[in-house]
């Protein structure tokens, strides 16, 4: 990953020479914030707003950019992350509520009133547990499997287009880099 720093040798912040303007080539939004930051609390250090700012702010372009695709659907992001984790845990598409929790990272109550939804809708069923009578498994029916094949398909395509900007090593790179980030953040 050492190219990326050298690539950036102009400046850590701004890797391209200012335009004719005296702004930094490319300058966006967070540039703007850091930068009135630095001039009104030059005693702050206000560059992590470059990296954390541009996050949060690519979090909401991509949660609307996908969620466009599950609203299509009549599903809300929930609804698709409890199908999915169902369909990618493999035959017969079965869990736990236990697991479900898990795998999506939401409390129970948040598992049971999406899976509530959508058993109302006829894509997923629940049965007792032959090993635990309190226990419940929820499974994909059949028209549940149809849909989640068909929107998960969507959603791909839909990250690939949301992606388009990127080259595939500019993506590799990113990926890296947010993967190293997220293994390095506290955990409270």
């Amino acid at each position: 990953m050492e190219e990326i720093g050298q690539s950036m040798s102009h400046d850590a912040e701004f890797p391209f020479p200012p335009d004719e303007a005296g702004e930094p080539a490319g300058a966006d939004a967070v540039d703007r914030i850091v930068g009135q930051w630095r001039r009104e609390r030059p005693d702050l250090d206000a560059s992590p707003a470059h990296v954390i700012g541009r996050i949060s702010r690519l979090h909401w372009a991509l949660e609307d950019g996908l969620c466009r695709v599950f609203e299509r659907y009549d599903l809300g992001r929930g609804e698709f992350d409890v199908l999915g984790t169902l369909r990618r845990s493999g035959a017969p598409f079965e869990l736990t509520a236990g697991e479900l929790r898990e795998s999506t990272m939401v409390t129970s109550g948040a598992v049971t009133k999406r899976v509530d939804r959508l058993e109302r809708a006829g894509l997923v069923v629940r049965r007792a547990a032959e090993d635990d009578a309190r226990g419940r498994l929820i499974r994909l029916t059949d028209r549940g499997r149809e849909l989640i094949d068909e929107v998960v398909a969507e959603h791909f395509r839909n990250e690939t287009r949301l992606l388009g900007g990127l080259s595939e090593e500019e993506r590799s790179s990113l990926t890296y880099l947010l993967r190293k980030l997220g293994r390095t953040l506290p955990r409270d």
